[in-house]
């Protein structure tokens, strides 16, 4: 099989077409056409205040620069990378590279497990790779990572979603800051799941590991600043059979870099029962 950096990688066509959010009207749309916009939402629309001509032709500009945005993503994330990799020169080459190469390893995969106990020792935490690897981590090929900022004025919380992951590690960097406090609930496949949540706070300098279907928030912040590193995790074993944002079998688009983590070749199988 070939190895994460020779294998062709993609998306799932639903990401440029559901799920486009539109803060105004606070709803998640399907957006394929004029006529289906029309056919599907109108009634929803208007109800919400699209009522006149210019505001549902507004309406369409918005979803029609989103959908272009979401189709760049690929090419302006391997412009980025190009450019860094021009420009920066690692102290330790050899440091860097060898994190390169483990950054999907399953000994990496364990070192980012979740630990109730704060300072954990590294050994501690390789300890726990059969469990991260029941949900996937044995099978992890792909990740996307992503910087999120919280600030007074500005994003004070995030509503709850689920993520289009296997498993999602959650960084706090910093600055000083109250409140934000993370909740979780339980899969978004279940009914009821966020009829008892599991408040968490964040700690600058940990990290969170949990299953990207887990329905989970963020509080509003209180004061301060708070930046976190997440990274979506991802096993094409897992995702080939079944797109977490469309819950139908993906149709595959060749995008660039790692895309959303599905491939057209077949990966070594893994029983999705223990994912689910």
């Amino acid at each position: 099989m070939a190895t994460a950096a020779q294998r062709r990688f993609c998306r799932c066509a639903c990401f440029c077409s559901q799920n486009l959010y539109v803060a105004r009207y606070g709803l998640h749309l399907r957006f394929r056409d004029e006529h289906q916009l029309r056919r599907d939402y109108g009634q929803l629309l208007r109800s919400r205040g699209c009522v006149t001509s210019k505001d549902f032709q507004q309406l369409l500009e918005e979803l029609e620069q989103e959908v272009g945005r979401r189709r760049r993503l690929g090419q302006e994330s391997a412009v980025r990378k190009a450019l860094i990799a021009s420009s920066y020169h690692p102290a330790r080459p050899e440091v860097y590279s060898s994190l390169q190469d483990a950054a999907l390893a399953p000994e990496f995969m364990a070192a980012a497990e979740y630990s109730t106990s704060p300072g954990a020792d590294l050994e501690g935490l390789l300890q726990r790779l059969e469990t991260v690897s029941d949900y996937g981590g044995g099978y992890l090929d792909s990740h996307r990572a992503f910087v999120v900022k919280y600030a007074l004025g500005q994003d004070l919380d995030l509503g709850c979603h689920y993520d289009n992951a296997e498993l999602t590690l959650n960084v706090a960097l910093g600055k000083d800051f109250t409140g934000g406090a993370l909740y979780f609930g339980g899969l978004f496949q279940a009914p009821a799941a966020l009829k008892e949540t599991l408040e968490v706070e964040h700690v600058v300098g940990s990290g969170i590991l949990h299953r990207g279907g887990q329905l989970h928030g963020a509080r509003p912040l209180c004061k301060g600043e708070r930046w976190n590193l997440v990274v979506w995790l991802r096993a094409s074993a897992v995702r080939n059979r079944l797109c977490p944002m469309c819950c139908q079998k993906p149709e595959l688009v060749d995008d660039e870099g790692f895309g959303d983590g599905f491939t057209r070749e077949e990966p070594t199988t893994v029983d999705v029962c223990v994912l689910t």
